[in-house]
């Protein structure tokens, strides 16, 4: 890494499947240098390494048949700072809720996920979340397809959440309000989508703050 806050910065993107493009664009801008990783190769040598949104399980078995995924784990186990927006938050999750047969993850998030919690395409929605740790504005999130945290560990803060109203399926009153963007430690994840928004409070915060 060349910059102390995050410019300059080896930034992977996860690259086998999603919306690799909206990601790399946003990085560059920023500062970063960016490198696809479709190889466990690609994984050396980064700074840091975004998941981004897309189809979970195919992410999952394309890692897993091409050799991808024991290299992040490996990463990740060694602290590399990683952020994951919606499919990318399922990836990084510990649990998978509702995954479908065979449904594997990246893990070292200690969280449990709902695939789909907000229902489907139709159900999408927009919204402005308070996050004062990542930006003194609103920041406009934009839901997919979304997941959401249902567990989070002790060890993991709650950067925003939306009222349970949202969710598809039921959730109880004393459970408070859902997660939808979490850190732990070098982990960052959101259910939304800031790469399609023209928002970069996320992207920013990971290449200064998590990004060491």
């Amino acid at each position: 890494m060349t910059g102390g806050d995050g410019t300059g910065s080896l930034v992977g993107v996860f690259a086998l499947q999603g919306d690799v493009a909206e990601h790399v664009r946003v990085l560059t801008a920023l500062g970063a240098r960016v490198r696809p990783v479709r190889s466990a190769a690609d994984v050396a040598g980064l700074d840091g390494l975004v998941i981004p949104g897309g189809e979970s399980s195919v992410m999952d078995k394309l890692s897993r048949l091409l050799g991808v995924a024991s290299a992040v784990r490996q990463a990740i186990r060694e602290g590399l700072p990683v952020y994951g927006t919606c499919a990318g938050m399922i990836m990084l999750a510990e649990t998978i809720a509702n995954p479908i047969a065979g449904q594997q993850s990246f893990g070292g998030l200690d969280i449990t996920v709902q695939r789909n919690a907000f229902g489907g395409q139709v159900e999408s929605f927009e919204t402005a979340l308070e996050v004062p740790e990542v930006s003194g504005d609103p920041v406009h999130a934009v839901f997919i397809r979304a997941p959401a945290v249902l567990r989070a560990g002790p060890d993991v803060q709650v950067l925003a959440s939306v009222p349970t109203s949202r969710l598809e399926s039921e959730r109880p009153a004393e459970a408070g309000p859902v997660p939808v963007a979490v850190l732990q430690e070098s982990l960052l994840a959101t259910s939304f989508h800031p790469e399609v928004t023209g928002d970069w409070s996320f992207h920013r915060y990971f290449l200064e703050h998590v990004i060491r």
